[in-house]
């Protein structure tokens, strides 16, 4: 995740004059050429952030919860890719194309959501607006990325097993992930839902200022390194056609359309990796209700899903002058 936000920022432009790169202290020592320049990972403390703008925060929800009041005595913007202050009602949680205007009340710091709600608010904010959203039921398949790199070396260690026909231990999953499909991610809760589940429905409700929408998610682990993907079906205040949700999707910010059936077009993780946009696909009629829609949807949740939106939210904030609390 860190190389990918380096990746972002100069891909970008981002306007910078110095940065830093900070780790937990066995992440240490590395060198990274940035800009021609070679610059070490350090080990993040609490005297890290002195003469700091902006700091980006990718590295757990314990590690945020500790080092953002740093941040803020240093009097940095901490922009915090981590589940720890996301429903914090006086932190805004952001995803620019649709609540841009919440950056304005930080107190020091942003909130980015989780990958799948970036996805989903993205991807139906434009029909939300138009057409109120009264429900919303999704099945989600996300890679091993979102674990970490270590995920994606169990994939891949495994993968080679089976293929050997040796037999496989996993460790951080419960069950070989190789050539499989784990419907549990995170921990599970009373009600039965995981903690992920619960995290989409109540941060899209956030983003979107839709209290009342009623949200049933499953989230599945797939074996694919990068890139998530969802089965949405989402019911509407009144009924929407085809067409004209296609025309407001066109014309909507961050989203691209790839749906055309007599090809097969649509998209997939594999095609979608390396790229900015939320890709919506298989947009259809849902024939179980009168006012639904169904549709697939597919980020790179290493991107849009984590890096470039936070990075979107620092560009939002330094355009519009709001870079520091109560401006």
């Amino acid at each position: 995740m860190g190389q990918e936000f380096i990746k972002t920022l100069l891909q970008r432009n981002f306007p910078m004059n110095s940065i830093r790169l900070l780790a937990a202290e066995h992440g240490t020592g590395k060198k990274i050429i940035i800009r021609h320049e070679e610059v070490e990972v350090k080990e993040a403390t609490p005297d890290s952030f002195d003469g700091v703008d902006i700091a980006f925060l990718t590295m757990g929800s314990e590690m945020s919860k500790y080092l953002v009041p740093f941040v803020l005595r240093a009097g940095g913007l901490a922009i915090d890719n981590s589940a720890a202050f996301r429903l914090e009602a006086d932190v805004p949680l952001v995803v620019p194309e649709v609540n841009v205007q919440d950056i304005k009340r930080h107190k020091g710091i942003i909130s980015t959501p989780n990958c799948i709600t970036i996805q989903l608010a993205t991807a139906l904010y434009p029909l939300h607006r138009v057409n109120p959203i009264t429900r919303i039921t999704v099945a989600t398949y996300q890679s091993v990325s979102g674990n970490g790199s270590a995920a994606i070396e169990e994939l891949t260690t495994q993968a080679k097993q089976v293929l050997e026909g040796q037999t496989t231990f996993p460790h951080l999953y419960p069950h070989q992930i190789a050539f499989n499909v784990l419907p549990e991610i995170d921990v599970f809760l009373d009600d039965g839902y995981t903690k992920e589940e619960w995290k989409i429905v109540k941060e899209t409700r956030k983003v979107m200022h839709a209290d009342n929408l009623a949200i049933s998610a499953t989230c599945v682990r797939v074996p694919v390194f990068t890139g998530h993907s969802a089965a949405v079906q989402v019911e509407f205040t009144h009924p929407m056609l085809v067409d004209d949700a296609e025309r407001l999707l066109a014309q909507a910010p961050g989203v691209k359309i790839l749906d055309d059936s007599t090809i097969s077009l649509y998209p997939h993780p594999w095609a979608v990796t390396g790229s900015d946009e939320v890709f919506i696909g298989r947009l259809r009629r849902d024939i179980s209700h009168p006012n639904g829609l169904a549709l697939w949807l597919v980020v790179d949740n290493l991107r849009k899903g984590a890096a470039l939106n936070a990075v979107q939210v620092a560009e939002e904030t330094i355009k519009r002058g709001w870079l520091r609390p109560g401006r």
